[in-house]
């Protein structure tokens, strides 16, 4: 495929053909992941890749119960990590830290990155993928069936296979509301109003055209897209018990070291 007809015609895949990747397609997707920009080249992420139906079958609840865990031929989980990183440095008498905020926020990065030149490799080869909130939300129940050691933590992760659909590509932001030059320039309410137009419109459409989507934004009494994002979606409650389970989970896993110890 052409680079650009890859970018632009990126659109989330939810239903897949009964049909296996093939590990020579697989490793190409992977190889692209391994190529991405990388903190001081340190590589501070791992990739798991999970095609087993019974291993899927567990993710599937903390995947928030989403149908393409289980019907995707493969999941796709990018995770930070230091722990390898940590092995080299005692292995080299070097001092061993990387155990602070800042050092999964670096791993996060490189995880994310690494993600994203997947998601393109996978979609130039005919794939699609549907990237995966509750890889981050439930990162505590993901990191123990995945097995991970202190030090790794799962941010980023997508189901894979080959589409069995082809969605209406999604409506964006368009370019002067997201882009500042030189400075941040901050927005007049006649901006938003502006930069938002599309979105209310196009965005509200897409609930109202899903019968199942109407129905809970008239039972909620929804009546503008904003309101479907913050008490439908992304409630302060959810997002206050997910930003918890995080915190608890970085401590776990040895990323919270935040004080100085001299």
């Amino acid at each position: 495929m052409e680079f650009n007809d890859v970018i632009h015609g990126h659109r989330s895949i939810r239903q897949y053909e009964d049909r296996e990747v093939s590990q020579e397609v697989l490793g190409r997707v992977l190889e692209a992941g391994i190529r991405a920009s990388s903190s001081g080249n340190m590589q501070s992420y791992s990739i798991v890749v999970t095609r087993d139906k019974e291993q899927r079958k567990k993710l599937y609840t903390p995947h928030m119960d989403q149908s393409m865990v289980l019907d995707a031929p493969v999941l796709l989980t990018f995770c930070a990590d230091f722990n390898r990183m940590r092995k080299w440095l005692e292995l080299n008498d070097a001092p061993i830290h990387f155990d602070n905020y800042m050092s999964f926020m670096i791993g996060t990065i490189d995880a994310t990155l690494a993600s994203q030149n997947c998601a393109l490799a996978a979609e130039n080869e005919g794939l699609g993928i549907c990237y995966m909130g509750s890889t981050l939300a439930n990162c505590d129940q993901i990191g123990e069936l995945l097995n991970l050691p202190p030090g790794v933590v799962p941010v980023v992760g997508y189901s894979l296979g080959y589409p069995a659909e082809a969605p209406a590509l999604r409506d964006r932001l368009p370019q002067h509301g997201l882009v500042h030059y030189e400075q941040y320039q901050d927005y007049t309410d006649e901006q938003i109003e502006d930069i938002y137009k599309d979105r209310n419109e196009k965005g509200w459409q897409r609930y109202m055209d899903v019968p199942k989507l109407k129905a809970m934004t008239e039972e909620l009494g929804l009546k503008n897209l904003a309101q479907v994002y913050t008490i439908a979606k992304y409630t302060k409650e959810s997002h206050l018990e997910y930003s918890q389970t995080i915190l608890n989970y970085l401590e776990k896993q040895n990323f919270m070291n935040n004080e100085d110890s001299k």
